[in-house]
């Protein structure tokens, strides 16, 4: 295995109801047990879908509370939907929570599909590719210490700046697989992130996904080897949990703790960087079971998972670091930049038609 595989889990989202205690314990047992990340979904409302009416906690006040009680693990939105809020406001919130993290925060970024939380909650479902487009630079610049003016059809920000000013630029995660969404995004982005669904869950479904974006890279002038590959992937600790609906077709990977490692291996040869973990059933016990595997996979002994720190990973555009300088005159960013700003996209489920 070339490479190091970062292994992380995605806390609950509408699986069931969970509150901060649970949430803040599955947090901390993920990092103690070795994990490298912790994610949480961007979501307002689930409803008329056969199933009860449903709704997680705000992402992005989770995500600060989450920054507070670990120290170690990467924490991002798997993915924020940049249409809920507007750019410059939202710049804010991701300075923030990378700022109370220590720089640890990956954005995940997308444009949203579910009309249900769009509607109830008052949010313009239209021209969702293009709102996103408008709002994506001016938030990677705005993270980046740039000054930013731009006037576009959704987006406005008038000399906008963030004071105080980010002591880094946090990584952006594409969380889409739908053309237009490469084309826009890839120019932007430092990593990307496919659903389980949307490649089969197997390691041979996720080569062929990731190839489509090192072609989709090629295409915008964006080197494919500066974005890296993150997957999420099903996997059945318990095979009768019924927490999850899984399509007929797709198989959640189970088995032993060295049979799930080897199928995360395999992933890891298809070109993956990191594996998100859709835990079946999402629960302490599934990430304590979950770094028995990540111990396996980076061949540590279990009982060293919190002697030393894991690696933070680098990003491939030197953009990434968790380096954190203090955040002087001399070092904050200062780049001025009023012009226009180029296109960009977002997470949307690649069956949506919009994303084509």
């Amino acid at each position: 295995m070339a490479r190091r595989l970062r292994i992380g889990i995605q806390l609950p989202e509408v699986e069931r109801e969970v509150r901060w205690p649970e949430i803040a314990a599955m947090a901390t047992l993920a990092e103690e047990v070795g994990l490298d990340g912790v994610w949480v979904g961007d979501h307002y409302l689930y409803r008329n879908d056969g199933r009860p009416e449903r709704g997680p906690w705000e992402a992005w006040t989770q995500l600060a509370a989450i920054a507070a009680v670990t120290s170690r693990v990467r924490i991002g939105p798997l993915v924020a939907c940049l249409n809920f809020h507007a750019a410059g406001p939202l710049a804010k919130m991701v300075a923030t929570v990378d700022e109370v993290s220590g720089g640890r925060l990956v954005v995940g970024v997308g444009a949203g599909w579910n009309r249900t939380e769009f509607d109830a909650f008052g949010v313009p479902f239209d021209h969702r590719v293009d709102r996103f487009a408008e709002a994506l630079p001016v938030l990677r610049r705005l993270l980046a210490g740039d000054r930013v003016t731009f006037r576009g059809r959704y987006v406005e920000v008038d000399d906008a700046v963030l004071l105080p000013p980010p002591t880094r630029r946090a990584p952006i995660m594409l969380g889409s697989s739908g053309p237009r969404m490469l084309r826009v995004g890839l120019p932007h982005a430092d990593a990307w992130n496919v659903w389980w669904e949307d490649y089969g869950n197997t390691p041979e479904g996720f080569a062929e996904a990731s190839a489509t974006v090192d072609d989709a890279a090629r295409a915008v002038d964006v080197d494919p080897r500066s974005i890296e590959r993150s997957a999420c992937v099903l996997v059945a600790f318990d095979p009768a949990s019924g927490e999850r609906r899984v399509p007929e077709g797709v198989d959640a990977i189970a088995g032993t703790p060295g049979e799930i490692a080897a199928s995360f291996r395999a992933f890891a040869e298809a070109g993956a960087d990191e594996l998100i973990v859709v835990a079946l059933p999402i629960d302490e016990p599934a990430i304590r079971s979950l770094g028995e595997v990540a111990a396996l996979v980076t061949d540590r002994h279990p009982e060293d998972a919190t002697g030393s720190p894991v690696p933070q990973a680098q990003s491939r555009r030197d953009v990434t670091s968790t380096t954190r300088p203090a955040a002087t005159a001399k070092n904050a960013p200062s780049a001025t930049n009023s012009g226009p700003v180029p296109p960009i996209a977002r997470r949307v489920d690649s069956s949506d038609p919009s994303v084509s």
